[in-house]
């Protein structure tokens, strides 16, 4: 049997783009593309690792995530000695292509899906035979599921016929199908891992800034005064992250055909991208909230500025109102 392993991690290119593509090989001809999302061919290569020929293609996703999609052939993918060999082979392609700070913080994506040709007698009775191997597949365990986690792991399945089928599960996936059509399904599962890592690229942005408007207002025992460029920076921030979330909401409004469409919906809720996109904005609005106090207390500060500026000038006008009174009264005279 074949695998698919994907990774995806931040990959920012800049202003320097190559032509956008578009995304090929989905069932059907589907009539709704995923457009606004610019794919950028980056190229292939071979590798050797553990002694398995590892075929790599790379690809960038709007200039920002780059996804690392890698095929490698095992002869029994159940057999508890496969899972070390598999491990080895992940950290080596994670270790090759991932950014070590990338590595450290966790902030990346992987994805294990497993390629079945022509499973007989039909896709969900060799599933229903090999459920428990298929579930440890899946979550990468040695350990014996019990009959409850291996039936919640294995029950997202998606049918395009009678010999074609595709579980989905937050870790890894399975593609069944009759005539090696494998492509469409994966691309699918690549655009879900994309806008899962674009959510926790994006609240990490979030939580990034959150703490440093907590360090700057709140931590110092003295507060720097908050000044209008300091104001608007996080203004300009907070912009810029909201805008990042609406292009991830309307990346995918509508994708595919009746069967791509349904695929993707499995994707979007076993990856549980709906809790993340809720997750994001709640805190999204809590920038939002803490943006808006900060600027109300720089209009208050600028009030509050304005108004002794206003007295001391009251002040040296009386001031000087009452030494021309004075002058006038011959009560000062000059020397």
């Amino acid at each position: 049997m074949e695998i698919c392993y994907l990774l995806a991690f931040p990959d920012p290119v800049g202003e320097t783009r190559q032509p956008a593509e578009q995304f090929k090989g989905l069932k059907d001809a589907p009539y709704f593309q995923p457009i606004d999302i610019e794919l950028t061919s980056l190229g292939e290569e071979t590798l050797v690792i553990e002694g398995y020929v590892v075929a790599v293609t790379r690809q960038r996703y709007d200039g920002v995530v780059q996804m690392v999609e890698c095929h490698y052939d095992l002869q029994d993918p159940f057999a508890p000695s496969v899972l070390q060999e598999r491990t080895k082979i992940e950290n080596a392609l994670q270790s090759r292509y991932i950014p070590e700070a990338h590595r450290r913080e966790g902030l990346f994506e992987e994805y294990t899906i497993l390629l079945v040709n022509d499973a007989r007698p039909t896709p969900d009775k060799w599933i229903e035979k090999n459920a428990p191997a298929l579930a440890r597949f899946i979550r990468s365990q040695r350990e014996v599921l019990d009959k409850e986690e291996i039936a919640d792991i294995l029950v997202s399945r998606t049918r395009y016929s009678t010999q074609d089928l595709t579980l989905v599960d937050w870790e890894g996936a399975v593609i069944v199908t009759s005539n090696n059509d494998f492509q469409s399904d994966i691309v699918l599962l690549k655009i879900g891992n994309y806008q899962l890592l674009r959510y926790r690229m994006l609240d990490k942005s979030i939580e990034d800034l959150l703490d440093r408007i907590s360090e700057r207002f709140f931590q110092n025992r003295r507060r720097p005064r908050a000044t209008r460029g300091l104001v608007r920076r996080i203004v300009q921030h907070k912009l810029e992250l909201m805008l990042d979330f609406e292009r991830i909401e309307q990346n995918l409004l509508l994708i595919g055909d009746w069967y791509t469409a349904k695929l993707y919906a499995s994707i979007h809720n076993e990856l549980y991208l709906k809790d993340w996109k809720e997750s994001v904005k709640s805190k999204l609005d809590n920038l939002e909230n803490i943006v808006s106090t900060i600027r109300e207390n720089f209009v208050l500060s600028f009030e509050n500025l304005m108004d002794r500026l206003q007295l001391i000038g009251w002040v040296l006008l009386l001031v000087g109102y009452l030494y021309l009174y004075a002058l006038d009264a011959g009560w000062v005279g000059f020397p």
